[in-house]
């Protein structure tokens, strides 16, 4: 695993644990806001979805078009940034892919909602039962919840359709997906779509979007990033930035409260 980053600004009061899941591709963080320093973070699509238990004093869930008070957020990989704040944050991240979410519930999760409308009374449970728990107990038991829903098989098309649009990084055309899989343009869309919450080309602007976010974050300037991450030129970068983030690349590299979804929550 990789070690855990503390951010510049972060600042003293804040207990941060990883860990690693038993099923290859998921990723798990804990945070817990020791110091009462409160959170207010953006958090822009990216490749991954993510889910969040909070034990806290609960969320305030931010989509733009709706909000609401939760004890956590399962995210899809829709477009359009979401915007979490909470005053006492004490919580388990998992990190998943969208085809790894199809698993899960048979759906595809096309946009933020908390956990309880997907799940219910099991997941009340598990945040009762991460309420006194150590940071190992609530990485087992959040794995184990997890592991326990696996019951759904996406299609394997559609599986292959998702890691090709990931190696390429975003650069491969429908006509491509749907000659690989031996299906028709219609056909590749209209499961795509169901099984992963985006279309083929959604996803790939996404899978791009990810890399250019990451570059952008480690300071690479705007005009570099839309010549090395498959942008036509620099207002095409500057376009889907503020389509996806709500933000200019210059603003999204300045801003430090916000990350991609394909990394784990970091607070400053």
């Amino acid at each position: 695993m990789d070690p855990i980053l503390f951010d510049s600004g972060l600042g003293g009061g804040w207990d941060i644990a990883r860990h690693a899941s038993g099923r290859n591709g998921i990723d798990l963080a804990g945070y817990r806001d020791c110091g009462s320093a409160g959170l207010d973070m953006q958090v822009v699509p990216g490749r991954s979805c993510v889910m969040v238990v909070d034990v806290g004093d609960g969320l305030d869930i931010d989509t733009g078009s709706d909000r609401w008070a939760a004890g956590g957020v399962v995210t899809g990989l829709s477009p359009g940034a979401v915007r979490i704040r909470g005053s006492r944050v004490d919580c388990v991240e998992v990190r998943l892919s969208p085809v790894q979410v199809y698993e899960l519930l048979g759906t595809a999760v096309s946009s933020a909602t908390a956990p309880d409308e997907l799940w219910g009374e099991p997941v009340r449970r598990l945040r009762e039962q991460l309420a006194t728990a150590t940071w190992d107990q609530r990485f087992t038991l959040t794995d184990a919840f997890v592991m326990q829903r696996f019951s759904y098989r996406p299609a394997p098309e559609v599986v292959a359709s998702w890691e090709r649009i990931l190696a390429s990084h975003g650069r491969v055309h429908v006509g491509e997906l749907a000659q690989m899989c031996g299906w028709s343009r219609k056909r590749l869309w209209s499961r795509f779509t169901a099984q992963i919450g985006v279309t083929p080309k959604r996803a790939a602007m996404l899978a791009r979007f990810d890399r250019a976010v990451k570059a952008l974050g480690a300071g690479m300037a705007a005009a570099e990033v839309a010549a090395r991450r498959g942008y036509a030129d620099q207002s095409h970068l500057h376009r889907e930035t503020v389509q996806f983030a709500g933000r200019t690349p210059a603003e999204l590299a300045g801003e430090g409260n916000i990350r991609s979804r394909r990394e784990p929550l970091h607070y400053r």
